[in-house]
């Protein structure tokens, strides 16, 4: 183990990616001690599961206009201030508005306030991976994952808590903890960070420029974007993750606590299986992957994906046998897709253009994916399967294009140079 190609990255990782990656920890532990919860918390203080994707789509609307500013704003304020700024905003704030939640209108602040993090993705990812070295790239983002991974083998403590201390009252208690977390994890990236070469470069070009100017250049960024195929394959790629994601967040709790009857307090052993697959999955396959065509294991990823959500929509009541079968096939399609999305992503995007082309990218993503909220909500009410049939054909979409991104030339190209 002391000589995998992961703890030898690990080890060696300095300056940026080093303080990226050592500090996700800190986002990732409250983050999944409450996240298996919401959807639940929400339906316990009297939302309905309409008034839920209600939320999701309003949010994912206030999304389109941050992601737009979040480029310009990166090259203007630079990737690591940026970074403390909104990371404290579109985290802590919402985790203390939730953890006093009443009713519907508490939840709506915190789903638009939270919706800022469109803005710290962009400047996080550019001080993560700018100044990286290219060839650790594929296990830099794969540790990120494992980051997050691993601190869900907590989550069952938030079983135990509720179970003790009830629903309401410990999901108040675990978003009060998460703001002091995600504000720790804030201030300690910005220490263990420095400017980007690149950040350096925009901050003296956007100087003497006003977000306005900033945002008017963007015209040539979209042009060159349109005329980069690969770029746009990993978007549609990315909308599916992305549509697929907010589904499963959302739903997935409500599913199986309404229709297959699970108490609430058993949920959390599930996303500890999850996590123990998917670590297994990036020791003991990710390594061998990085050796093939990405074209395969994407494509496999997503069929493991659909037929995570055909085992999950045929479960019994109180099936714990075949949920956790789902959620097994879940956690390998989430380990061999989610890394290579982000290692396309940066592959594909130019390096001197990343945070606005990146910004445009989430737009277009966030216009396509802030209708499924709503459209999820309504399917919900009709059947509680209904949003993981849409699944089923999303997961689909992915796999189709993995195959024609991975049968393209140049992105093949650049893939293995990588």
């Amino acid at each position: 183990m002391k000589n995998h190609s992961l703890i030898t990255t690990l080890r060696s990782l300095h300056g940026n990616p080093r303080g990226c990656v050592y500090c996700e920890p800190l986002w990732g532990v409250p983050y999944n001690l409450y996240l298996p919860y919401v959807s639940v918390y929400m339906v316990a203080l009297g939302l309905t599961d309409g008034q839920i994707g209600m939320i999701l789509s309003i949010s994912w609307g206030f999304q389109i206009i941050l992601a737009l500013l979040g480029g310009a704003i990166t090259d203007k304020l630079g990737r690591r201030l940026t970074t403390l700024i909104f990371d404290i905003m579109s985290w802590s704030i919402p985790a203390l508005i939730s953890a006093l939640a009443q009713n519907f209108w508490y939840f709506l602040a915190a789903g638009i306030i939270n919706s800022v993090w469109r803005i710290t993705v962009i400047s996080w990812n550019c001080l993560l991976v700018e100044d990286a070295e290219p060839g650790q790239l594929a296990d830099i983002f794969t540790w990120i994952y494992i980051a997050n991974i691993v601190v869900g083998f907590i989550a069952p403590l938030a079983g135990v808590l509720i179970s003790t201390f009830s629903l309401v009252p410990t999901m108040r208690g675990l978003y009060l903890f998460a703001a002091f977390m995600f504000t720790l994890k804030a201030v300690i990236t910005y220490l263990a960070t420095e400017e980007t070469a690149q950040g350096k470069i925009r901050l003296h070009e956007t100087r003497y420029q006003n977000i306005a100017h900033v945002l008017s250049e963007y015209k040539g960024v979209l042009s060159e974007l349109l005329r980069t195929p690969q770029t746009l394959y990993t978007a549609g790629i990315m909308l599916v993750i992305s549509v697929s994601g907010m589904i499963g967040g959302s739903f997935w709790a409500i599913i199986v606590t309404e229709k297959l009857h699970i108490p609430a307090e058993h949920i959390a052993v599930f996303p500890f299986i999850k996590s123990a697959i998917s670590l297994a999955f990036f020791f003991a396959v990710t390594p061998r992957l990085a050796k093939m065509h990405f074209k395969v294991p994407m494509v496999v990823g997503f069929l493991s994906f659909i037929a995570s959500q055909v085992v999950l929509i045929t479960t019994p009541e109180l099936g714990y046998p075949s949920l956790a079968l789902s959620v097994f096939l879940d956690a390998c399609g989430f380990a061999a897709v989610g890394p290579l999305v982000d290692r396309m992503t940066v592959l594909t995007v130019s390096a001197k253009e990343r945070a606005r082309t990146q910004s445009i990218l989430y737009v277009g993503i966030i216009l396509l994916t802030s209708p499924f909220g709503w459209i999820a909500g309504t399917l919900s009410e009709i059947d509680k399967a209904w949003p993981f049939v849409l699944n089923i054909v999303l997961f689909a979409m992915g796999a189709v294009l993995a195959y024609a991104a991975g049968s393209r030339k140049s992105l093949a190209v650049e893939a293995t140079q990588a």
